[in-house]
């Protein structure tokens, strides 16, 4: 593998088409502002580099970016890429991943408007992101340690597993399907409506207005917070271990509590049951 090492590159496509090379210690900067420098490239392996030019890592195979830093200035700077492993890396450009298949990223720091719209096999561990419309549309995603702030987060994903994660979001997973999230905290308003297969294991929830609008929802040993006007026309088969304010006409189901501040059901679809619930050895207790 051929490999550059501590140079500076400003020119348009200054690597363009590479094939078996290791770029260290170099930066994408300068006067010629010249983008797309790693365009069509494959089998490329990036260390220590600084981008603070648009569009590095489009139409790339096999590539791998370690310890490295994309500015804000590094515009979408992975689209169209597969294979791709990412790790200590800052990814603070707007819509840094778009349009990628088959993407590892571990240990990074993700300040990116837009990240990851339709992008298909993302592994997440151990990362940080602040975000708007967050992984919009996309699917086969498996998220372990993350920590995510920002609005409008995971519209439309199908397929996805989230693991020991914190979600400090808006309208997260609206339209979402076949989803699950376990042992996580999911602070924000109006949670997953209108989502379709959507399992929480042992989660803490917390905000107005969750999981209206929602069918085949499962909750299963859950925690909630704040969470008034609750299950609205949602079909809901829910285990939860706190008091909910309030629950407001499920459609169809059973919703276990041990108390609810008030149940409001004054639609006649409304054939959801909620009953409460207290634990006790390793037990459930319903009563209406």
């Amino acid at each position: 593998m051929d490999i550059v090492q501590n140079k500076t590159f400003d020119e348009e496509r200054a690597l363009y088409g590479s094939e078996g090379l290791t770029v260290a210690d170099c930066a994408f900067d300068g006067p010629a502002d010249g983008e797309s420098a790693l365009k069509e490239s494959s089998d490329i392996t990036v260390e220590r580099c600084f981008c603070n030019l648009r569009y590095p890592f489009w139409h790339d195979t096999d590539l791998r970016i370690a310890d490295s830093e994309m500015t804000e200035n590094c515009r979408a700077a992975l689209w169209y890429s597969r294979h791709v492993e990412i790790t200590g890396t800052k990814l603070h450009g707007i819509k840094a991943l778009r349009e990628c298949d088959d993407v590892t990223i571990r240990n990074c720091d993700i300040v990116s408007p837009e990240f990851g719209w339709s992008v298909r096999g993302v592994r997440m561990e151990d990362t940080t992101a602040v975000s708007e419309y967050f992984m919009m549309r996309s699917e086969n995603l498996t998220f372990r340690n993350v920590r995510f702030t920002g609005k409008y987060s995971f519209q439309y994903v199908q397929n996805a597993v989230f693991e020991n994660c914190v979600f400090d979001t808006k309208d997260a997973f609206w339209h979402g399907r076949n989803i699950t999230v376990k042992d996580s905290v999911v602070k924000g308003e109006y949670l997953a409506w209108y989502s379709e297969g959507l399992t929480l294991v042992r989660c803490k929830i917390e905000g107005t207005q969750p999981l209206c609008y929602c069918k085949d929802l499962k909750l299963i040993d859950c925690e909630m917070t704040g969470t008034d006007l609750s299950f609205e026309k949602s079909e809901v088969e829910a285990s939860v271990l706190t008091a909910i304010d309030s629950v407001k006409n499920p459609r169809r189901g059973v919703i276990c509590a041990p108390a609810v501040g008030e149940i409001i059901l004054d639609d006649p679809e409304a054939k959801g049951r909620v009953v409460t619930c207290r634990k006790q050895a390793d037990k459930t207790k319903c009563e209406k």
